[in-house]
């Protein structure tokens, strides 16, 4: 299975180097990624998170809270979005049969009505309450403007009957996906959030961890560490952090242990992405090597 690393449309938060570590100062914005995967199977393409999508380029102040657009001041590039870089890679946008979801937060689900005849994969959990819009932050981070019209093809998941996978809870079988991909239940940034397990050709996996985690630095089993101002995101969104801090902890485990066999990525780290695709995280993918993309 070929797998191409995306960015979807950088985010710009407010705080600068208390953000993402490596911008200049505090009173310029930093740069976050949209870290998306586009895997190449035997049965068509398979999107891991869409990012931010066309329509919210097009129009964000009807896409989007105003809350989250002053905080993160996202990158609106239309070149960047998951549907134009599946073009510039040669495909149809019709040739993505399926999107597996992370999460329904805005700047993961944006991009669901690109693809209006893939099938959507997440956990049960996750719809339920996206669509309860229980709270004033739940309305702000989940957007029904965003994938309503994907509802028909939504496909959910329970975890009763999982399978182990390095001993997490797996969802396997997921319909019309072949057995190399699978969901992996990481509650905590919402009570459906999970990581998206990819076994690549050389027979390793890629867990794609979404928001479980947001600094390459909170993955260092010794001395984890996040950024002051990510810390503060991550408090500020989660849904339970009794389960989040576990579930990194986890992580960290399975990255100790089995680090030869698992490689780990999230959703929004620019020096995990770039480190992993080799190029600039705001280069769409055509531009990379010569229209030649980068891939893992």
């Amino acid at each position: 299975m070929r797998v191409h690393h995306l960015n979807c449309i950088s985010t710009c938060p407010a705080g600068g180097h208390l953000m993402d570590s490596r911008t200049p100062g505090v009173l310029t914005r930093a740069h976050l990624c949209c870290h998306c995967l586009l895997l190449e199977t035997n049965d068509g393409l398979v999107l891991v998170d869409t990012g931010l999508g066309l329509r919210d380029c097009a129009s964000p102040r009807t896409r989007l809270s105003a809350f989250f657009l002053a905080l993160l001041k996202p990158e609106f590039r239309d070149e960047m979005t998951a549907a134009r870089q599946v073009e510039q890679l040669g495909f149809k946008r019709s040739d993505v049969r399926h999107i597996v979801l992370t999460h329904l937060d805005f700047d993961h689900a944006g991009g669901l009505d690109d693809f209006p005849h893939a099938s959507v994969h997440m956990t049960r959990v996750e719809r339920d309450y996206a669509l309860l819009q229980k709270t004033w932050l739940d309305r702000q981070r989940f957007r029904p403007q965003q994938w309503r019209e994907t509802r028909p093809q939504w496909q959910v998941y329970g975890e009763a009957g999982g399978d182990s996978w390095f001993g997490f809870n797996a969802v396997r079988n997921l319909r019309g996906l072949p057995d190399d991909i699978l969901l992996v239940p990481l509650p905590g940034h919402t009570h459906g959030h999970a990581g998206v397990a990819v076994r690549k050709d050389d027979g390793k996996w890629l867990l794609q961890a979404g928001d479980a985690y947001f600094f390459h630095r909170e993955m260092d089993i010794e001395q984890p560490w996040c950024t002051p101002g990510l810390r503060m995101y991550q408090a500020m969104m989660e849904k339970d952090r009794k389960q989040r801090l576990a579930n990194q902890r986890r992580l960290r485990e399975l990255r100790h242990h089995h680090g030869a066999q698992v490689q780990l990525c999230c959703g929004h780290d620019p020096i995990e992405f770039e480190r992993l695709t080799g190029h600039a995280m705001g280069t769409p993918i055509a531009q990379v090597r010569g229209m030649r993309p980068a891939f893992s």
